[in-house]
């Protein structure tokens, strides 16, 4: 009887030959900043008496990851309401956060999210800019997609706004009528945006709803950073590879790059990508996730 038994989070170098990847498209939080927490902790803090004082099914951190995670902040509100039956007016952008619409309630949301960050402010994982550091080195590009539209407040809040030419936030999404994840549309002009085929660029993303649109679309590789979702749940939905930490992938990157350059000192050819020159998207009056 064979051994039916597979390795759930197979070395990448075995899974893809990642010297193609000219690009590496991030999701923001929980992938580069720990801001996912800051955004678990203004959700719970918003669902937790609204669905309280309507007798509804008490909101948990599973309630998170299953219908919040990774999409537009309206999307999310829209999701976690229909999980519980409940139906609220849509409302506009502009409703105070006072008022029981869904963009009342998703600006809401975004005060809690907003004043947290402004009092805790966030550093980015080190592991994740040690693995922008590397990618740096081997000349890749890189750009940030995020559902949220206060991707460049946190970008500046952590240090890492001039690491990314290219941000495809939230607002830039709405103002281009690009569908949210898990549709796959966000990444897809990001790599537009940089210059490349999807083909040649990797999707790192730690959401559920970020996974799926890296599968959705014709990327290079899609890699799962688990931050809470697991492992199983990340392969199952359709990435490539699961790492705890980006700098697992740093020796690879390493190897990547000597391989490029021994190939350009072959052929002569300057395989290098193309600098982009693409002006970062600007945040919109729209709240974020």
């Amino acid at each position: 009887m064979t051994d039916s038994t597979v390795d759930p989070t197979p070395d990448p170098t075995e899974r893809r030959d990642l010297a193609g990847i000219r690009a590496w498209l991030f999701d923001l939080d929980g992938v580069l900043t720990p801001t996912a927490l800051v955004h678990m902790h203004a959700w719970a803090r918003l669902f937790g008496p609204e669905l309280e004082a309507r007798g509804a099914k008490p909101y948990t951190e599973a309630d998170y990851f299953a219908y919040i995670d990774g999409k537009p902040r309206y999307d999310g509100v829209r999701s976690l309401l229909a999980s519980r039956g409940i139906e609220l007016p849509e409302g506009s952008p502009d409703d105070p956060p006072t008022a029981e619409t869904v963009c009342g309630l998703g600006n809401r949301k975004n005060a809690a999210f907003n004043e947290t960050l402004a009092e805790e402010g966030v550093v980015a994982y080190p592991g994740s800019v040690a693995f922008l550091d590397a990618i740096e080195a081997a000349g890749c590009l890189a750009a940030v997609v995020s559902s949220s539209k206060n991707a460049p407040a946190v970008l500046a809040a952590a240090g890492l706004a001039d690491r990314f030419e290219v941000v495809v936030d939230g607002g830039y999404a709405a103002a281009e009528r690009l569908p949210g994840k898990p549709a796959p549309d966000t990444y897809e002009r990001a790599a537009e945006l940089l210059g490349l085929p999807s083909s040649s660029c990797a999707v790192v993303e730690d959401a559920e709803s970020g996974v799926q649109a890296g599968a959705a679309g014709d990327f290079g590789l899609v890699v799962g950073v688990d931050r809470g979702v697991g492992r199983d749940a990340l392969l199952r939905l359709g990435a490539d590879v699961v790492v705890d930490e980006l700098d697992e992938l740093i020796p690879f990157v390493g190897r990547v790059a000597t391989k490029e350059r021994i190939e350009t000192l072959a052929t002569g050819l300057d395989t290098s990508p193309p600098s982009s020159g693409t002006t970062r998207p600007t945040d919109s009056k729209e709240g974020t996730a």
